[in-house]
């Protein structure tokens, strides 16, 4: 069963991304085609990119960075559940991405936004052009939840609606479809290193 890996991008006290996350993980572990893994970016507490020498290296000189690295290698599939602040993505997220490379290459990644009248829709725009510069693969299917807190009761948890239901239904699958079509790429890639 293929790993995915859900990565919560928001850090900020208070922040929805754990309900959403919470909802999307739902959904994924009910779905069954996948061995579901979180990681919450604030929980992991990445500094800001402090190796000295570049991610291709993987000369990595910090424990946190080895240890991002296994996470991250493991990973078969990736979703990144992300809020849009002025327009673009949290910071946390790109520090994440940039502190490695190699890891990510061949990996199919989706995307669940949420945000105002934009759904986050402008985050995921600048976040696939992030992600392909580590030869990943961004998929068209995606979550984007617009006015965000009208779907988050008061015990917290996100009440989907049938439009973000069958949303997330759609991009499991096609995480499942890219992730198998992807497999000989990691493979060989692996192989090489």
């Amino acid at each position: 069963m293929p790993k995915l890996i859900v990565v919560i991008a928001s850090t900020r006290p208070g922040r929805a991304g754990l309900a959403v996350a919470r909802w999307f993980v739902d959904r994924a572990e009910a779905d069954g085609r996948f061995d579901v893994e979180v990681v919450d970016l604030a929980e992991l507490g990445l500094p800001m990119l402090d190796e000295p020498k570049h991610p291709r290296l993987r000369q990595y000189t910090r424990r946190h960075t080895a240890d991002w690295s296994a996470t991250v290698e493991r990973g078969d599939a990736f979703v990144f559940v992300t809020s849009e602040y002025n327009h673009g993505y949290p910071a946390p997220l790109k520090n994440a991405i940039d502190y490695l490379h190699h890891e990510w290459h061949y990996k199919p990644v989706g995307f669940v936004s949420y945000g105002g009248v934009s759904a986050g829709t402008r985050a995921v725009q600048q976040l696939k052009q992030v992600v392909s510069a580590v030869k990943m693969t961004p998929l068209f299917e995606a979550v984007n939840i617009p006015f965000h807190t009208q779907f988050i009761g008061d015990d917290k948890a996100v009440h989907a609606n049938e439009i973000m239901d069958q949303a997330a239904e759609a991009m499991l699958s096609e995480l499942l479809r890219v992730e198998e079509a992807l497999r000989p790429l990691r493979s060989q890639a692996a192989s090489t290193r």
